[in-house]
């Protein structure tokens, strides 16, 4: 077996954003699996302030289709899994949890990729009109931040995996 044989290589490189979904259904095993790799993600001071909300109720994952600009693809996923994060344990100016969102969201979607699943980050942090629209479909107390929402399923498209990388967005030992 070579290097780029290796199933987390292969994983990570086929990892795509896929916005077309089929109408399976996710199995509760998948889903809680998932659920257990984005919580198994690294924290910075391991401060887990990650809370998950795994929406598998059609008219809400069609009510956040309408309220993201760009999460119109929610109309075909079978689920989607918003990462969120409690932050007020975090001491003023100190945005280490949009780090440790990011690491779950990613953890998610490379483990849906290994379980045959498919899926797309859509960002919501940041995005004022966007954030305001989805915080009450979701119920998300002011509290908390909404990091984003990776809608997931089987895909009804594919991507070729990444090959390769830039040389001109690298770097070696100093700028």
């Amino acid at each position: 077996m070579t290097i780029r044989e290796n199933q987390v290589i292969k994983t990570i490189l086929g990892r795509r954003s896929i916005r077309k979904f089929t109408a399976d259904p996710v199995s509760p095993e998948i889903r809680d699996l998932l659920l257990e790799c984005g919580c198994a993600a690294p924290s910075a001071h391991n401060r887990r302030p990650c809370v998950f909300i795994a929406i598998e109720d059609r008219k809400v994952l069609d009510d956040l289709a309408e309220a993201h600009d760009s999460g119109k693809m929610l109309r075909q996923a079978p689920l989607a899994i918003a990462v969120c994060a409690e932050t007020a344990g975090y001491p003023e100016g100190d945005r280490a949890w949009v780090e440790d969102c990011a690491a779950a969201m990613e953890n998610i979607l490379l483990a849906a990729r290994g379980l045959g699943l498919e899926g797309v980050w859509l960002k919501v942090m940041d995005r004022h009109p966007r954030n305001e629209k989805i915080r009450p479909i979701l119920a998300v107390p002011d509290s908390m931040e909404i990091a984003g929402i990776a809608a997931l399923g089987v895909g009804a498209e594919q991507k070729t995996p990444y090959e390769g990388f830039d040389r001109a967005k690298v770097r070696f030992n100093r700028w």
